[in-house]
């Protein structure tokens, strides 16, 4: 007795400091916790543009539902609202005032950050045409800008930099604000200040957007958003919702089973405690293990309702009338550590994994069976009452009997369903896995499609095409990065992209600075050309004598640094674009509208520029998840072949060993078959479904194996696994309702997987065939 009060102590004492370690846990749902945690460089830039890129803090905003004048009237409404907002450090949505922010950066330095400086720019000549330009402009859309910067800035320099900031191929213009081009949406592009990762931060910007949109909008209008923060706030909310929800339904389903079973509320609720302490365990194990806790790897403990539960319907199911708990369980051990440890085999293979969300689930899974398992062991029997006893083993065991002893018969049709399967799977083996990184996507396909129309109206850039300048300074990167960029120019007007951006364009180098310093005339013969430039024109005497002041400041004020940038967005664009890293420096320029991505690479290959590459980032990913599915498999195969290890130390027979793994061989394969026959292409995800097939199954399997020869033993057995059976089929069974595409494909592959396994023991069952 004295022995039981201190295991029930101690695993109230361990269930507390789970509950403080998950207190004070972090928890993620980004997509980078599914890249490697020791990435390759190429692989570092996709993990830091799905993190941190400026592409990453992109909200894309649609509005739709109403005529033009209606969605111009809103749009520019909540641009005002949204640009008075913290939370944002740019708002753009086609307006003049869009870059109000940084005006006051790009008018003091407008003679260091144009592209168009040049000695010719100044000349008589050059000055003329330019104001002839400002003349026509004076009546178009940005008349209103020109007429109050002629006279500081007749050359239209920040009539450039604007230009050059919108970038080429933009969004079609309609009541002077950005629409669709079928002009059913207005549009706009909110750039965050939180990083993409910052979920929370993303999270506020988006009900902030919400909220403005809502004080402005009519009641017949719309408001569509994407980009990787609205997925992620998204994502965490479906996998929130979804792992109560589905945990609810699981446990209200498998308790309600239950009840009707035990005929006792008191060992329901004994019931749920392994489940219980094995989920707090594993997240508690995950949370020190890795810092944080992703999401999935929650949504993922919903499959302990189904597999821990397990281990109490074979403790309560085969406890006779009148034998105590302990004794009962002492007969049943044996079979189930076997089982625990065959589980912890094959979940062993996620454990090494070099992704840390797969390595999430692995330890999760373990220390939670480990516990689930040990919990039922030692703090079940003292508290299950010694009286109880399921009496519906009585009214059961006659049919569940007949039902095993028929299934031997049906061996002939399993093999060869078996076998069809594992044909089909040969032929079909090109496709049978899947190569896309996307399949590990919890975005739905409608979402990921809105986001496509918007980035191709709104020409914005995507994560997909990039290059990347490594060099061993902040001045070399930002020199090579201005190469780079003549390159882009060329490709734009091939028609091989649409634009793209650079860091060198928000800070030029002290090179390029000094240049365009160089080619600003002196103050006397400024004057003279503009005197000249001005002849016949329409311009009062002494008009332009800001210009010339602003041009004689310009030759002699300080180069542009980043901090010059401070407070505006393109500080944090240069920070998104620049990244100092050990050994240098890297400047990223990610393109848009990309047509000719081989033609784009041959154009950068061209230039012989050491440190200089072209990424198709969807292209890297690919490689990286093929990799990442080659590395699973690998350590699944390992795993296997530790189960098969530890049957054949365990049963010290081959005959029984085949016994064992047979069914479960078969279950996995039919399971596969019936999944790619139904148009799946199995991800890594259906592969952790596939591993949990056989921890599961092998409980089925070794039970089977050894059932016991006194027939009200060998019932209590048979009662016990076929609702163990059923238990499982609804844990995991739920999830398939799931609209994650992760979640979903965990629950349809456990959920047809385990009742198969379940069938296939009594089948391919020595014992099953005595009876």
């Amino acid at each position: 007795m004295n022995a039981g009060r201190w295991l029930l102590g101690a695993w109230l004492i361990a269930l507390a400091a789970c509950a403080a370690v998950i207190a004070q846990t972090r928890f993620t749902s980004d997509l980078s916790a599914f890249l490697p945690r020791s990435p390759s460089p190429e692989q570092r830039i996709l993990v830091e543009q799905l993190r941190d890129g400026v592409v990453s803090r992109l909200i894309l905003v649609a509005i739709e539902g109403a005529d033009r004048a209606d969605l111009a009237a809103t749009s520019r409404q909540l641009a005002a609202a949204l640009r008075a907002d913290s939370a944002f450090l740019s708002v753009d949505n086609g307006e003049p005032g869009g870059i109000s922010g940084d005006r006051e950066v790009l008018w003091r330095h407008r003679y260091l950050l144009s592209p168009n400086i040049s000695a010719e720019r100044f000349t008589a000549a050059g000055l003329r045409e330019s104001l002839e330009d400002e003349l026509r402009l004076l009546a178009s859309p940005a008349g209103m800008l020109v007429s109050r910067t002629l006279a500081a800035d007749p050359s239209g320099e920040l009539l450039a930099l604007v230009e050059q900031l919108g970038g080429q191929g933009g969004p079609s213009m309609e009541r002077g604000v950005w629409f669709s081009a079928d002009a059913k949406r207005a549009l706009l592009v909110a750039q965050t200040r939180a990083a993409g990762s910052d979920i929370d931060g993303q999270a506020r910007a988006l009900a902030s957007i919400r909220s403005a949109f809502s004080g402005e909008a009519r009641a017949d209008t719309e408001l569509r958003l994407a980009g990787p923060g609205v997925f992620s706030v998204m994502t965490r909310e479906r996998i929130r919702g979804d792992a109560w929800r589905l945990s609810l339904a699981a446990t209200v389903l498998i308790a309600a089973m239950l009840l009707a079973l035990y005929r006792s509320l008191r060992v329901l609720a004994l019931g749920l405690v392994p489940v219980v302490s094995g989920a707090l365990a594993g997240v508690a194990a995950v949370s020190l293990g890795f810092g944080s806790v992703h999401g999935i790897t929650l949504g993922f403990g919903v499959t302990l309702i189904g597999e821990g539960v397990d281990y109490a319907i074979y403790l309560f199911t085969q406890k006779p009338a009148g034998a105590t708990p302990q004794a009962a369980f002492g007969r049943i051990w044996p079979t189930l550590r076997l089982g625990v440890l065959t589980s912890v085999c094959g979940f062993s293979a996620m454990l090494f994994s070099g992704f840390t969300g797969l390595a999430q689930l692995g330890l999760f899974s373990i220390v939670g069976l480990l516990v689930a398992a040990a919990v039922t062991r030692w703090v079940l029997p003292p508290l299950t009452p010694s009286a109880f006893s399921v009496s519906a083993v009585g009214t059961l065991a006659p049919r569940v009997r007949a039902l095993v002893q028929a299934a031997p018969r049906l061996l002939p049709a399993v093999l060869a369903v078996v076998v069809v399967a594992a044909t089909f799977l040969t032929f079909m083996h090109e496709r049978v896995w899947s190569s896309d990184l996307a399949s590990l996507s919890p975005v739905p396909a409608h979402d990921q499609l809105l986001d496509q129309q918007l980035r191709r109206d709104l020409g914005a850039p995507d994560i997909r095409h990039l290059v990347v300048v490594h060099a061993q300074s902040e001045e070399a990167a930002l020199q090579a990065a201005e190469r780079v960029a003549v390159a882009l120019r060329r490709a734009v007007r091939e028609g091989w992209l649409a634009g793209f951006d650079s860091p060198a364009i928000h800070l030029p180098s002290r090179q390029t600075q000094l240049a365009r310093q160089a080619a600003l005339p002196a103050p006397e013969a400024l004057d003279r050309s503009v005197a000249q430039a001005v002849k016949g024109m329409p311009f009062r005497p002494g008009l332009f004598a800001p210009f010339l002041k602003d041009v004689a400041a310009a030759r002699a004020m300080p180069l542009l640094e980043r901090k010059t940038l401070e407070g505006s967005s393109l500080a944090l664009k240069v920070d998104s674009l620049l990244v100092r890293r050990e050994g240098g420096w890297s400047a990223m320029l990610p393109l848009r509208g990309v047509t000719q991505a081989p033609a784009i690479a041959d154009e950068v290959a061209s230039l012989g520029e050491p440190g200089v590459r072209f990424f198709d980032l969807k292209a890297e990913s690919d490689a990286l998840y093929r990799s990442y599915l080659k590395e699973a498999l690998n350590y699944s195969l390992a795993g296997a072949a530790a189960i098969v290890a530890l049957l054949f130390a365990s049963l010290r027979s081959a005959r029984r060993v085949f016994d064992v793994l047979a069914p479960l061989l078969a279950a996995v394969i039919a399971t596969a078959g019936v999944l790619v026959a139904a148009g799946q292409a199995l991800s890594i995800f259906h592969l952790v479904g596939l591993l949990l097939v056989v921890a599961v199954g092998s409980n089925y399997s070794l039970f089977f194996d050894r059932l016991p020869l006194e027939q009200e033993e060998r019932s209590r057995t048979l009662v016990s696994l076929v609702f163990a059976g059923v238990s499982t089929v609804i844990g995991f069974g739920v999830l398939a309702f799931s609209k994650l595409a992760v979640l979903h494909a965990l629950g349809a592959t456990v959920g047809i997987g385990a009742i198969l396994a379940l069938f296939f023991s009594a089948v391919f069952s020595r014992h099953a065939r005595a009876l």
